[in-house]
């Protein structure tokens, strides 16, 4: 039996080894919700019942992929090829654990990283003002090497366009600037050889104090590539409108740094935010006017929250706490207020330079709205940030972090089960990335590498970071 399976098994059973199984925080009543995201990721990665057909009284497998391809040429189910839940099912059984196989290396803190939709471009921003976009297509040669400006401390946060013509870069400043990819210079330098647009995120009424404060932590653009929005140290969301090429709205969203904010959705209607305010909150633009607050409230981390990500149909979603914890929670359990919670333990802890009290790690929020909660990885000296896994090749059915240990950890979604870590840096990882086709993940660190993981099987002889190769944990 694989390592990928007893560890799912004895998740199931209640006997996994100790960091392989997350800590399921389901609410009294709530076995609904939870079957239903089961079954949502089933029908996105599980194969046709008539290619998964057991033994009965024997233990249910994963279909193997020679089991598939007989199917499949035998014409099992009737349709002479693999479905979209089929072709997942058998690609997420190669997960990308092999490396690390190094893409570049700077002497600098990498901070963000990012594929775009097609995969086709990767996106690397550093804290000494370098942004790189690698050709994936072309063996990672460097399409654009970009120089920022005016930043703040480092590059917060990067956003490709939809259509891949501009990027936006950000720092704790309230100036966005925006940069033309398409553009026939391979050295970008901001003002020099060609002009970074300032994008000011700042309102009419603020004065020198507040343009001061104003930092944004994290920008997105939007999926008709009209607006961006931003998550700011001003407790702020940010909608900024480029056409007008001004702010459209500012939302005093929360009570402390808005640390990550995202679209629901494609309709661009709906927002997630997060914060060190621990809370975590949906906003619905289209009735803002009128309610001039939050559409709901999820409550459960214990600390602040650094990175949201959204499964893209407006429902679920997962968050990353300074509570070591990753989140995944359904909005249709959000509630219209917050209830008041005494801290439960001393507020001393900062997690830029401390660890996490043991104590505190096994800690409970009395009124955790989360479907479930997986542990395991480490969210500390930065803000590490979390993803569901491509649905094009995996259905969905995993997340994955970064981890201030300098490892990538991979968890099923539903099992809530460890299913593999892979350790390769020297420094946290704080940002990474899975390709939208293939089974490849790129993390980037504060060692400066920005490492490659495929599945086995490749030639090519793994680069050694700090002297050796790591091999990746199941």
């Amino acid at each position: 039996m694989s390592s990928f399976r007893k560890n799912v098994d004895a998740c199931n059973d209640g006997n996994a080894p100790k960091g392989y199984c997350a800590n399921q925080d389901y609410s009294e009543g709530s076995d609904y919700l939870v079957h239903d995201i089961a079954q949502h990721t089933n029908l996105r990665s599980g194969p046709h019942e008539l290619l998964s057909r057991g033994v009965p009284g024997k233990r249910k497998l994963p279909v193997s992929p020679v089991k598939m391809l007989v199917g499949r040429e035998g014409n099992y189910t009737g349709r002479g090829r693999f479905s979209s839940a089929d072709g997942c099912h058998v690609l997420s059984q190669y997960l990308p654990v092999n490396g690390p196989r190094w893409v570049d290396r700077l002497q600098s803190r990498a901070y963000v990283s990012q594929f775009s939709a097609d995969g086709s471009l990767f996106v690397a921003g550093f804290q000494k003002s370098h942004i790189r976009i690698y050709d994936v297509d072309k063996g990672w040669k460097v399409q654009k090497n970009i120089l920022a400006k005016s930043l703040r401390w480092t590059i917060t946060d990067t956003s490709l366009s939809p259509d891949q013509r501009f990027l936006v870069y950000s720092s704790l400043s309230p100036v966005v600037h925006i940069v033309n990819v398409r553009s026939a210079a391979s050295e970008s330098i901001a003002n020099i050889t060609e002009i970074h647009d300032g994008l000011d995120f700042s309102v009419d009424g603020y004065n020198d104090d507040d343009y001061d404060a104003l930092g944004i932590f994290s920008v997105k653009f939007s999926t008709d590539g009209k607006e961006l929005v931003a998550a700011s140290s001003d407790k702020s969301i940010y909608v900024y409108d480029l056409e007008s090429k001004r702010p459209s709205l500012r939302i005093l969203a929360h009570k402390s740094d808005v640390n990550t904010v995202c679209f629901a959705n494609e309709t661009g209607h709906l927002l997630f935010s997060g914060s060190d305010d621990r809370l975590c909150k949906v906003w619905d633009r289209r009735c803002f006017g009128t309610r001039g607050k939050a559409a709901g409230v999820l409550i459960g981390h214990l600390e602040g929250i650094t990175f949201i990500d959204s499964r893209g149909d407006g429902r679920y979603f997962i968050s990353n706490g300074k509570d070591q914890t990753t989140k995944l929670w359904d909005i249709r359990k959000m509630s219209s207020n917050t209830p008041y919670t005494r801290r439960t333990r001393d507020t001393d802890f900062d997690y830029r330079w401390m660890d996490y009290p043991t104590h505190a790690r096994a800690l409970k929020h009395p009124h955790d709205q989360s479907l479930a909660t997986y542990r395991g990885h480490n969210v500390l000296r930065t803000l590490i940030r979390c993803y569901f896994s491509p649905a094009y090749s995996t259905g969905q059915k995993y997340i994955y972090t970064g981890s201030s240990d300098g490892s990538l950890y991979i968890y099923d979604l539903v099992t809530g089960a460890q299913v593999a870590s892979c350790h390769g840096h020297e420094k946290p990882v704080r940002d990474c990335s899975w390709h939208p086709l293939y089974p490849m993940i790129i993390t980037s660190s504060w060692d400066g590498v920005i490492a490659r993981w495929e599945f086995p099987g490749s030639e090519e002889e793994p680069s050694e970071t700090g002297g050796r190769e790591r091999r990746p944990s199941f």
